[in-house]
């Protein structure tokens, strides 16, 4: 004898209503498209649309890649998927098989991530409620903030006017994000920065050894700009925050020491700051790492993580790290 539960299962897909029975007690109920089950493993089944648009590769004990119908067309020959364990944290990377033919660019990739994780995680130890976002570009790494669960102030600041038009798109609705369409340096000034870069746009010529490695550099146009302080534009940038603790990451091609001097005394304001530093200069007049970071110590910071940023695919020298710092006095009490 039927249950009343199987009886309106039987009875929905009469009201144009489709229904997947997943067992004892339990189903998927929906108004468009079939659905199919595709069973995983012991005890983990997937549901998806039943129209051939998604493939399933085991990656590993209990770890499933699912990949929408675009990945499996794609050009080349299919990804061999493998999960590889990260120590005993439980998480488990993904790569295809045949990574290990590129490590540098998997090296950077990850580097990229662990950096991007790390900031997160430093900006909730600290309780940063301000970031300070400079050579903002389109908004990458303010975007990249958000994705990551931080939900306080950034400020943006971006000097050439095609990236500043897509950054002010990207904040246009995010309340709590602010751009300013100026550089920031040592004194305020109107100067000329050297576009056509792509996100390498700088105030400083390139050096010979810059040259020698990018093509982009071979041609240049100028765009004139304003350069403010940091500490002029700072009340504005901090107003209606209680408690301000803010942290600085500067991403300006070589120039990052520049806007580091303009913050003059109000440098101990911040609890921490981001870096790119050189170790191979990619611009004239830029300084090397032991320098910035030596400037940067000298004002209370501490280095808590370095990650490469770029790297020579020919020899292996790293030629940029991004160097994140933190003032140890400023971090929370611990019981």
């Amino acid at each position: 004898m039927q249950t009343l539960y199987r009886r309106l299962l039987r009875l929905m897909p009469r009201l144009g209503v489709q229904v997947t029975d997943l067992g004892p007690g339990t189903a998927v109920v929906s108004r468009r498209g079939r659905r199919a089950r595709i069973p995983l493993g012991p005890g983990a089944d997937l549901l998806v649309r039943d129209d051939g648009r998604y493939s399933v590769s085991d990656a590993g004990k209990d770890t499933w890649l699912v990949l929408g119908g675009k990945a499996r067309t794609a050009a080349g020959p299919a990804p061999e998927w493998t999960g590889v364990p990260l120590g005993d944290t439980g998480a488990r990377l993904l790569l295809d098989r045949r990574a290990d033919a590129d490590e540098r660019r998997i090296q950077l990739a990850a580097a990229e991530y662990l950096c991007a994780q790390h900031v997160a995680a430093m900006l909730e130890l600290y309780g940063v409620n301000c970031v300070f976002d400079v050579g903002a570009n389109t908004g990458q790494y303010a975007r990249r903030l958000r994705r990551l669960g931080y939900t306080g102030r950034i400020v943006s600041f971006e000097p050439t006017a095609d990236a500043f038009a897509r950054l002010s798109k990207a904040a246009r609705n995010d309340p709590d994000w602010q751009v300013h369409h100026c550089g920031l340096g040592r004194e305020d000034t109107v100067t000329s920065i050297h576009t056509g870069w792509k996100t390498m746009n700088s105030l400083l010529p390139p050096s010979d050894y810059g040259r020698d490695r990018y093509r982009r550099f071979a041609t240049t146009r100028t765009e004139e700009i304003e350069i403010r302080r940091l500490d002029g534009v700072m009340e504005q940038a901090l107003a209606g925050i209680e408690e301000p603790r803010p942290y600085l990451k500067m991403d300006t091609q070589g120039y990052d020491l520049e806007v580091f001097a303009g913050a003059g005394a109000r440098i101990a304001d911040f609890v921490g700051l981001q870096s790119e530093v050189a170790v191979l200069r990619l611009y004239e007049g830029s300084p090397p790492m032991s320098e910035a970071v030596a400037a940067y110590e000298a004002e209370g910071f501490e280095i808590t993580g370095m990650y490469p940023v770029t790297r020579e695919a020919a020899t292996g020298r790293v030629v940029e790290f991004d160097c994140v710092m933190m003032r140890a006095k400023a971090a929370p009490a611990t019981d």
